[in-house]
């Protein structure tokens, strides 16, 4: 009976030293003079003598930087699987992932597509480049990851998209977006240029890889279908998928394995990650 009890205590003791593990930590912004919070996830095998790629993982509106550790229950283990890092900054309750053209004092692209990257590649073992960047979110999230993807490609070489808010034109008093970026009957612009659909017309093939999906009970599935054939149409090779789901973590916590496993054959092929 010891014996089992001591087999037991190993094996529980090393089942639980090898697992992803998770930093919290503060990242001050020069842009918004402020400490910006932030979750790092490691691999269970970051100690070793080596370099990784990196994922950037954005939240949804009315979230912020630990939704994604709390709330997607398999996320370790599938980084576990991937074996790279997966950074989750603060977009704040609603920022839309903007530097606001009408409230000076939020500038999250300027954070999360420069400030945290320059931070994270100073402090933790990335390889820093964009081919071993990628850049993901949820929702709010979504369109965030999209639209500094494309504004930021010398940053990210890979973005992918989970139930975004791709086009937020019809949404006008939803979700605090005129908040950031003014009423859309006063600030028709602000709008037109920063929905994600029409920033496709800047895109050319192959600039980025990208991968897409939404549930199919959805309320933003009219918008991501409007993308996808607006891709189609301008010759964007991308990856796009409809699933059963609706908006919600059930649907997130299965959603980000295809997505992490889009990232990690984009990695492998540009030889910064293992097979």
């Amino acid at each position: 009976m010891k014996h089992i009890i001591i087999f037991m205590l190993f094996f529980f003791l090393f089942s639980f030293s090898k697992a992803a593990t998770v930093d919290t930590i503060l990242i001050y912004s020069k842009s918004m003079h402020k400490n910006v919070k932030c979750v790092v996830i490691k691999p269970d095998i970051y100690n070793n003598n080596k370099q990784f790629p990196v994922v950037y993982l954005l939240h949804g509106y009315s979230g912020n930087y630990a939704d994604w550790v709390l709330k997607a229950l398999d996320l370790l283990h599938t980084v576990d699987e991937n074996k790279f890092l997966v950074v989750c900054p603060d977009g704040a309750y609603g920022s839309w992932y903007f530097d606001s053209p009408v409230d000076t004092t939020m500038k999250y692209e300027t954070n999360v597509a420069i400030e945290i990257p320059e931070y994270i590649d100073a402090h933790y073992k990335t390889i820093a480049a964009r081919k071993a960047r990628a850049i993901a979110g949820l929702s709010m999230g979504g369109h965030g990851a999209l639209y500094l993807a494309i504004r930021h490609e010398n940053i990210f070489g890979a973005v992918g998209s989970m139930s975004g808010g791709v086009d937020i034109r019809p949404f006008p008093d939803n979700w605090d977006i005129k908040k950031v970026l003014g009423d859309y009957a006063t600030h028709p612009g602000n709008w037109n240029n920063n929905t994600v659909i029409n920033m496709v017309d800047t895109l050319h093939n192959g600039a980025l890889k990208i991968i897409f999906d939404c549930g199919v009970d959805d309320f933003f599935l009219q918008v991501n279908r409007s993308l996808h054939q607006k891709l189609l149409d301008k010759k964007i090779d991308h990856d796009y998928t409809e699933r059963p789901g609706a908006h919600n973590w059930e649907y997130w916590n299965n959603a980000v394995k295809y997505q992490f496993l889009f990232f990690r054959e984009y990695f492998i092929k540009n030889n910064v990650l293992s097979d």
